[in-house]
């Protein structure tokens, strides 16, 4: 019967963490746009005046 290989499984989990937070720190190096054009610019249907009855 063949045995679990350990340091494959260890090594395939590690890669992964690395991968995770190489693009986690991708994500703050670039400033992301459309986060900023959404926030400064109110809803839309803010900008409709009320309508009266």
């Amino acid at each position: 019967m063949l045995k679990p290989n350990y340091g494959f499984a260890k090594r395939q989990r590690d890669l992964a963490k690395k991968k995770k937070q190489e693009e986690k720190r991708q994500r703050k190096a670039t400033p992301d746009t459309t986060t900023d054009e959404a926030s400064t610019q109110p809803p839309a249907d803010e900008q409709k005046p009320p309508q009266s009855p």
